[in-house]
């Protein structure tokens, strides 16, 4: 059954819908500032981006977010003992938040409008991917901090990077910045800040020139691998953050 957007712009706290021409974008904040990811957000995202694949007056989605910086701090929502019933809903969560962006049938556009050093992946799985020269890639919550890094992020920075780098990135903490990323292929353009979302609505409106089916079946193509490589190791890499997570903050 398809959305529309009124059935859902003011569904979430997190994200600020903008449409123009068929042109969606989704601008993800906290309080109307950067995003601070947890439990909300977590909750929320996937949701979000099913109703957005599921409406079809949508055919290009940009994916930006708010301030001077994508994501770079989390909140305090999960701390404490682990006990079942949160990590079931942590697992529920996660195991659809980048499954649902990438069943979002038209090309998506990442406007990376700084550092990302939480959950970058949301943006680097994007089909084109414009970087701020203030933007730093790391991944800042996971191993450096004793959590697992198994909800996607160890797919996602291998295929990018290459076993090796990928792993290495995961380990240390690695931080990329801009021109580096661009070198590495993890972004497409770097651009000054103040122009990194202008650059994502003139590319958007020049995919936005094919017909519907080809908007909607390329993204299908180009995105097939990735999916079947998410859709084997997330649950798999989740389950082991879970135990870890058991281990580590035991239930009182």
């Amino acid at each position: 059954m398809r959305t529309f957007l009124n059935d859902y712009k003011d569904r979430y706290e997190h994200v600020r819908f903008t449409r123009d021409a068929g042109i969606l974008q989704l601008q993800l904040h906290t309080g109307g500032d950067t995003m601070i990811w947890g439990a909300g957000p977590h909750t929320e995202l996937g949701s979000c981006f099913s109703d957005v694949g599921r409406d079809s007056d949508n055919r290009v989605v940009i994916l930006t977010g708010t301030g001077d910086a994508f994501m770079t701090q989390i909140d305090k929502s999960w701390a404490g003992a682990m006990t079942p019933a949160k990590w079931d809903t942590i697992y529920f969560n996660g195991k659809r938040l980048l499954g649902n962006l990438l069943d979002i049938e038209v090309p998506v556009i990442a406007a990376i409008n700084g550092p990302a050093r939480v959950h970058a992946e949301l943006v680097v799985l994007s089909d084109i991917t414009v970087a701020s020269e203030t933007t730093v890639f790391q991944d800042a919550p996971h191993f450096r901090l004793g959590t697992i890094p198994g909800d996607g992020v160890h797919v996602v920075w291998q295929h990018l990077l290459g076993p090796n780098r990928g792993r290495y990135f995961l380990l240390t903490g690695q931080r990329i910045a801009a021109e580096e990323a661009l070198r590495l292929g993890i972004v497409n353009e770097v651009v000054p800040a103040d122009q990194v979302l202008t650059r994502a609505w003139e590319l958007a409106r020049q995919l936005a020139e094919q017909a519907d089916t080809t908007l909607r079946y390329t993204r299908v193509a180009l995105t097939q691998q990735m999916k079947k490589a998410l859709l084997e190791n997330v649950g798999y890499g989740l389950a082991l953050e879970g135990l870890n997570a058991y281990a580590t903050w035991p239930e009182s």
